[in-house]
């Protein structure tokens, strides 16, 4: 079975979508059998390449191909409909983080994967990239020792970025949500659900009023595991340009970690670098061995353990729907509460 294609559509072909479709096309796994974007032109440009049906419309991609997997290069506002479909009909789903523009929507997903037998897998391309899987590896081993503090940041240049992003009922959330979701699952995925999630967001409109029609551009997250350990993330859109900057400190009692998308460091006491690895793989690379995981989901699933999955995936989400209900009460949040919903 491994051998076999899988019948695959790809619905959205702009930003991530183009990832997506660089990383199907050197993968042999992956037959793309029809593309669909807003942007039809766009589409059967895409189309010819692959010699694949073209559509703009979202719901014909879905209803009218036997597909065995469909890639989501689209937000979930204009496609969640879409998305439902698609599991309901026995189609896996791939879609990059995040899962839902709420933890609700996004476990109500998981729930009908589940109930059709399929896959509905949220991809975090910084699970595959190598300064994040060394950085689990040195924790696992437990090397740097009893963990109290755990930071991470994100700072975003001006953009541009879509507009819909800039809109809670289109987006969900903002910065937090669509930006640091692969920050809060690395510190999740190692050091396990907060008991508790305080936090405080804003953003730069001109009036309270305006600043409650627009999703948060700034953010500071705090978490408490247990008696002994504390964690915080804190998320800004800067002014002007620049690329994105965003890295996860962990401070053992001898010894700091170090990591971003391109780099693990091991600092000492002194604030020296004893250990540095650089890591030369890019977001290509990290969401092509993000689908190659998906497909041996799928393809051999009795001898393959995956690297990603949809209910795993809802524990991060559970993080930020308690930062989000925090911001709102003013007092913190359980994300075990949270999960129990899902």
């Amino acid at each position: 079975m491994e051998n076999r294609n899988l019948k695959t559509g790809v619905l959205g072909l702009d930003g991530i979508g183009q990832a997506l479709l660089g990383a199907v096309a050197g993968s042999r796994h992956y037959q793309v059998v029809a593309v669909a974007d807003k942007d039809l032109a766009m589409a059967e440009r895409v189309a010819e390449g692959y010699e694949c049906e073209a559509t703009d419309d979202y719901r014909q991609l879905v209803i009218q191909n036997e597909l065995d997997c469909l890639l989501v290069g689209a937000p979930l506002y204009s496609c969640e409909g879409q998305i439902r479909a698609a599991l309901k009909k026995g189609v896996h789903v791939f879609k990059p983080a995040p899962g839902g523009r709420s933890f609700e929507e996004a476990a109500e997903l998981v729930r009908l994967a589940e109930e059709a037998s399929v896959q509905y897998v949220v991809g975090i391309p910084e699970r595959f990239a190598g300064s994040f899987m060394a950085l689990r590896q040195r924790l696992e081993s437990g090397h740097l020792g009893a963990v109290s503090l755990i930071t991470a940041f994100s700072s975003l240049g001006e953009g541009p970025y879509p507009t819909w992003q800039s809109d809670p009922k289109l987006a969900g959330g903002g910065i937090l949500l669509q930006h640091c979701y692969g920050l809060i699952d690395a510190i999740v995925g190692v050091f396990g659900l907060p008991d508790q999630v305080y936090a405080l967001m804003t953003n730069r409109a001109a009036d309270k009023q305006q600043r409650l029609y627009l999703t948060e551009d700034t953010a500071v997250v705090t978490m408490r595991f247990g008696d002994s350990r504390v964690g915080e993330v804190v998320a800004s859109q800067r002014m002007g340009g620049g690329r994105r900057q965003a890295y996860l400190r962990v401070y053992g009692r001898d010894a700091v970690y170090v990591v971003s998308d391109a780099f693990f460091r091991v600092y000492d006491a002194d604030g020296q670098v004893i250990e540095e690895l650089d890591c030369g793989d890019g977001l290509a690379d990290r969401v092509g061995a993000a689908l190659e995981d998906f497909a041996m989901t799928i393809l051999r699933p009795q001898d393959h353990t995956p690297a990603q999955d949809g209910r795993e995936s809802l524990q991060a989400m559970a993080v930020i729907e308690s930062a989000y209900l925090s911001s709102r009460t003013g007092f913190p949040e359980a994300p075990g509460r949270v999960l129990e919903m899902g």
